[in-house]
């Protein structure tokens, strides 16, 4: 593994709720920009309690993906299941009421704003029933509840009256992944969650992402370049190529050249792609 892999990461043993319907399934989607087509027909599998770990170049579609489930784009043709029902996601507000949060590279914090302001900008919780009709905020509960949150992710933040921009980027990164988890209730999804860390931040963000299945109960789609990342926190590696999946299989150091082979085209479809151990 690279130097700025957390070694001391492991992943758990994971029970993935094999015969109950997927936790979220896309099937067929199919996204045209003009006459770009982004995505060609892919289907997703993400079950419960599970950790995939997205990869492909860049321009393969995970992105498009993404911004799919989460109601950034309106799907052309395809479908999107949870739970085994088809849904319709056409807004990322209607993602976020289907339990579907992300967590993007630019993190979307106010760098102007401390912990509190942005764990519950817009999501703001107010005083009981007499007082809710003014508009009046209930800061005492927000604090104490941001605080258990970032206590059960195990996160270490100067003050929580600092203001995010005064903050290290494992901090950010940190509390941009306990804002989603707190309006998360099935699917979490991380864009390049490490991509700008130091080797002690990267260990602690991994270490948070490899919890969040047993501790919080959801299923994590993990987008990342790091193939070391993906052996330690993934059950499973799905790839994309020109807008389409070419293939899957469980990461681990023996199916690591496998997984590259089908990132940079040396299989896909028409071969029989690797299924792991």
């Amino acid at each position: 593994m690279t130097e700025t892999a957390a070694n001391d990461v492991t992943t758990p043993a994971r029970d993935h709720g094999r015969q109950e319907p997927p936790v979220l399934e896309v099937r067929g989607a199919v996204k045209r920009f003009g006459a770009v087509t982004a995505l060609g027909g892919v289907d997703l599998t993400l079950r419960r309690r599970q950790v995939v770990g997205l990869l492909g170049d860049n321009g393969a579609g995970k992105s498009t993906l993404i911004k799919a489930i989460t109601g950034v784009h309106a799907l052309d043709e395809g479908q999107i299941l949870l739970d085994g029902e088809p849904v319709s996601i056409r807004t990322p507000t209607e993602a976020r009421q289907h339990g579907i949060e992300a967590v993007y590279q630019d993190l979307a914090l106010f760098d102007n704003l401390g912990i509190v302001s942005n764990l519950y900008l817009g999501n703001e919780l107010t005083k009981p029933r007499r007082f809710r009709a003014l508009g009046w905020l209930d800061r005492k509960a927000m604090e104490r509840d941001a605080r258990e949150r970032l206590e059960k992710l195990q996160v270490n933040v100067p003050s929580f009256n600092s203001q995010i921009g005064l903050m290290s980027g494992g901090q950010r990164q940190a509390v941009a992944v306990a804002r989603a988890v707190a309006f998360a209730s099935r699917v979490l999804i991380l864009d390049e969650p490490t991509a700008a860390l130091g080797v002690r931040e990267t260990r602690n963000v991994l270490d948070t992402i490899s919890r969040l299945p047993e501790e919080h109960d959801l299923s994590v789609i993990l987008i990342s370049h790091n193939m070391d990342h993906v052996v330690q926190v993934c059950d499973e590696a799905v790839v994309m190529r020109q807008g389409r999946v070419v293939g899957s299989a469980t990461p681990s150091p023996d199916t690591l050249q496998d997984i590259v082979s089908m990132i940079v085209g040396a299989t896909g479809p028409g071969s029989t792609p690797p299924t792991g151990k």
